[in-house]
């Protein structure tokens, strides 16, 4: 639980190293940032064709950011198998949470990948690249749905303390925020970046689907559809 005192804020881990403070702080904060985007990212899926530019926009922010909550806790996970005594008396995730940490990291990471070549090479990967992201994201969504579920509670207790008056008693806050603020620019840099990649790629799309559909033929059952000639010119 939290507590107060005359040190301020502090989680009750069992722990007063700032060190496992601040990762955990900035691990909370990460994961909750996360959390909203991925949201947004899901209310594109109702309509990715009219909304593939929000998609795509928010599927780059994700990427730095995502970056990020790896670093955190793979910070936390060298530390505490290595012996550190400060992160080793934090003690370690849930066992359910801890055998499918390393199954959320690669699905996200192959996420956003697959994610990225569509978006950067264009129509010309759509194949297999589509496929290999559609079927990512639903063994993804069912893992990080345990994942997000173990780590509610945590996310929303820790995350805003960072943003608190009493945060920079606790190692950095201030060194933490300016890092997430400069992911998160990063983040959207990259999503303005390839708008245009992805401008090109929708508006190739909407030409296939238009020519199809001029060339169907619209001749009647049992009768025999001829192309149509250009007409000639008088001479």
């Amino acid at each position: 639980m939290v507590i107060s005192s005359e040190r301020g804020d502090r989680v009750a881990d069992g722990h007063d190293d700032p060190r496992v403070e601040a990762n955990t702080r900035l691990t909370a904060t990460t994961g909750a940032v996360l959390f909203v985007l991925l949201a947004a990212e899901g209310v594109t899926l109702l309509s990715v064709g009219s909304l593939l530019s929000w998609h795509a926009f928010i599927g780059v922010v994700l990427i730095p950011i995502a970056g990020l909550k790896l670093a955190t806790t793979g910070r936390r996970f060298v530390a505490y198998y290595r012996g550190d005594a400060a992160f080793r008396r934090k003690g370690p995730p849930h066992p359910i949470l801890r055998i499918l940490g390393p199954f959320v990291s690669l699905l996200t990471i192959l996420l956003l990948a697959s994610g990225t070549v569509l978006v950067v090479g264009g129509r010309a990967y759509d194949n297999p690249w589509r496929t290999i992201h559609a079927t990512t994201f639903y063994v993804w969504l069912a893992a990080m749905t345990v994942h997000v579920l173990g780590h509610i509670l945590e996310t929303v207790r820790i995350a805003p303390l960072d943003w608190t008056p009493r945060a920079s008693r606790v190692g950095s806050g201030a060194y933490r925020r300016s890092v997430l603020v400069a992911v998160i620019v990063v983040g959207v840099a990259g999503g303005l970046l390839v708008q245009t990649k992805v401008r090109s790629w929708h508006h190739g799309n909407r030409g296939d689907r238009f020519r199809a559909v001029q060339v169907r033929p619209t001749s009647r059952p049992g009768t025999q559809h001829h192309p149509a000639t250009a007409p000639t010119q008088p001479h």
